[in-house]
């Protein structure tokens, strides 16, 4: 099913204004805020954790993966196509786009349904769970593979959660949000 041209534009101007503050963010407000979310993040993870690794402008970076806890695990990129591999945390190197990921062996998009906790990127979550990531669908679809019992949780700056942001019908909702100053919060 085609995505809605209200909802597309809507999602490009908001992720435009978004990606323009994150921009603007310091390096020492970057940094306070990473350490903020993994401190908050660590006592609610549970059994198998999957993650990422944050860009310089994402919360997190610099001190999310190791909040995950050795074993979690990270996303790969394909070198073709919008489905997730994974891989066990390790040696991190430059992968497609540019983003880190694990150097070890791959395990197939299907190896999510392992994790208990899946902590994922978003460039705003509204408090009904509706995530907006950059675009690309990469997320909405990996999240098809999570266990149903797991807990889907977001990481974003505070002015990012939002009371509402723009979905469409395949747009995957979270559990739960995370946020420097305001830590974990349950969503509807």
């Amino acid at each position: 099913m085609a995505d809605s041209p209200l909802v597309v534009s809507a999602k490009v101007t908001l992720r435009t204004s978004l990606q323009a503050a994150r921009a603007a963010r310091s390096p020492a407000d970057r940094a306070t805020a990473a350490r903020a979310v993994a401190a908050h993040l660590r006592p609610h993870l549970r059994g198998v954790v999957a993650g990422y690794v944050p860009t310089a402008e994402e919360p997190g970076h610099g001190a999310l993966v190791d909040a995950l806890g050795p074993g979690a695990l990270l996303p790969v990129v394909p070198p073709t196509g919008r489905v997730l591999a994974w891989a066990r945390a390790a040696e991190l190197a430059e992968g497609r786009f540019g983003l880190l990921e694990p150097t070890g062996p791959r395990l197939p998009p299907e190896a999510l349904a392992d994790a208990g906790t899946v902590v994922v990127p978003a460039l705003a979550v509204g408090l009904d769970g509706a995530r907006l990531g950059r675009g690309a669908g990469f997320y909405d679809r990996a999240l098809r593979f999570a266990a149903p019992d797991a807990v889907l949780v977001g990481v974003v700056f505070d002015e990012e959660l939002l009371p509402a942001v723009p979905v469409d019908d395949h747009d995957v909702r979270l559990h739960a949000v995370v946020t420097p100053s305001g830590g974990w919060r349950d969503l509807a």
